[in-house]
């Protein structure tokens, strides 16, 4: 696995008006439109301010959330933050392709910074589309005259293909943005240079997620154990014939997962040792958390593993030297049953491997808990690292390395 693809190194930007795409979509107060996490913004800030730096006449494009949404909302609060951030002026056009976005951009200045509004106001951005078809999209075609080049630092997004992020660099001569370059140069390297032993942790309630990654690793050896955490690990436990509860049971039918459960079984049968299930998990039974072996579990939520598997799964993980992971361990929102996603995470960020965590809930419990400093990576696309570590091609980086300009 390698990319072949330019950078903004690779592009003399001043005095050129520039596109990029990037992902600023963050936690939004549905009442008032106030941006409650400016983690996405500050981070692809990076990009913007070396674009600003270098004389561009930067235009920003992105999203927020997606349309049935409570946090489906304009973009001015974010340009009002990215302001703040990049200390200098950005300009926001509530428009994103009409003749106002248009007069806004051939008003730019060098150094000057335009967010556009909403790219997912368009209905059009939704469709799923081959790239050379959403090259003739009107958002496309009404601005890729107005542009010189054509960056996406949107690597969150990178698994979709949709018109602003796979359209343009049909049109345009294209790079990949610093968010972007960095997460592909760190993921493309761990998965082609994999240190041994390699364990994956597998957690959260995205069980088609984890499991579509643990048969391609497995699958392909690059994993030599899989440690299950989470839906995932309730999904495997009942796979392996362990009666899980009533009411665990009922929640696995709503999220539409039965059909997992004969998959986790075939994929035990395969694999055997190589996937860990937990040997305890910890359950609410009168307002405090109780741990039971899985021989005895009750009709009662399943709502973190217990403190035997925690102790089993740490030692494995400070064993490993590449060690990738994904999903909470549990409800990590409560503090009682916070204790495996924490343990977990501690084990990660003490282990002498290096460490892959794909975005998510997980990433989210890595910053709250304060381990974000003693981690490898954590990924700024959990839909995309997924994709990647699943062996799927990511829409917007294929067209990146596929189109080429003059």
């Amino acid at each position: 696995m390698s990319f072949n693809f330019k950078t903004i190194d690779d592009l003399e930007v001043s005095g050129r008006t520039v596109l990029v795409r990037v992902d600023i979509n963050s936690p939004v107060d549905p009442q008032n439109g106030t941006i409650l996490d400016d983690t996405r913004i500050r981070l692809h800030a990076e990009t913007i301010r070396e674009l600003s730096d270098r004389g561009a006449r930067t235009v920003v494009m992105a999203h927020q959330s997606r349309p049935g949404k409570k946090d489906f909302t304009t973009l001015e609060q974010h340009a009002h933050v990215l302001s703040g951030i990049l200390e200098r002026p950005v300009r926001y056009v509530d428009d994103i392709f009409g003749c106002a976005a248009r007069e806004s951009i051939r008003e730019l200045k060098d150094g000057e910074v335009l967010l556009l509004e909403n790219v997912r106001f368009y209905s059009e951005e939704v469709l799923k589309r081959s790239p050379s078809e959403q090259a003739e999209t009107h958002l496309v075609r009404k601005l890729s005259p107005l542009i010189d080049f054509f960056i996406n630092d949107a690597f969150a997004a990178a698994h979709r293909s949709q018109p602003s992020l796979v359209g343009f660099a049909v049109k345009l001569p294209s790079a990949a943005g610093r968010v972007m370059e960095r997460e592909l140069k760190t993921l493309y390297s761990a998965l082609k240079d994999v240190k041994r032993p390699c364990v994956y942790v597998l957690g959260g309630v995205k069980v088609d997620d984890s499991i579509m990654v643990m048969k391609n690793v497995l699958e392909n050896g690059s994993a030599d154990l899989i440690l299950t955490t989470g839906l995932v690990a309730s999904i495997f436990l009942a796979g392996s014939g362990v009666k899980i509860g009533r009411v665990n049971c009922d929640f696995i039918k709503s999220r539409g997962y039965c059909d997992f459960i004969k998959v986790a079984r075939k994929l035990k049968k395969k694999f055997g040792d190589r996937i860990l299930v937990p040997v305890d998990v910890a359950v609410c039974r009168d307002g405090k958390r109780v741990d039971v072996p899985v021989s005895k579990i009750p009709n009662l939520q399943i709502q973190d593993i217990g403190m035997e598997t925690i102790k089993v799964y740490a030692e494995r993980i400070r064993e490993a030297r590449t060690i990738f992971a994904n999903g909470p361990a549990g409800v990590f929102e409560n503090p009682d049953f916070s204790i495996g996603t924490q343990d977990i995470l501690n084990a990660i960020s003490s282990s002498d491997g290096f460490s892959i965590i794909g975005g998510g809930h997980l990433a989210a419990a890595a910053v709250k808990m304060g381990f974000e400093d003693r981690i490898g990576h954590i990924s700024s696309g959990g839909g995309a690292s997924i994709s990647l570590l699943a062996g799927e091609e990511l829409p917007a980086v294929r067209v990146l390395e596929e189109c080429t300009h003059p």
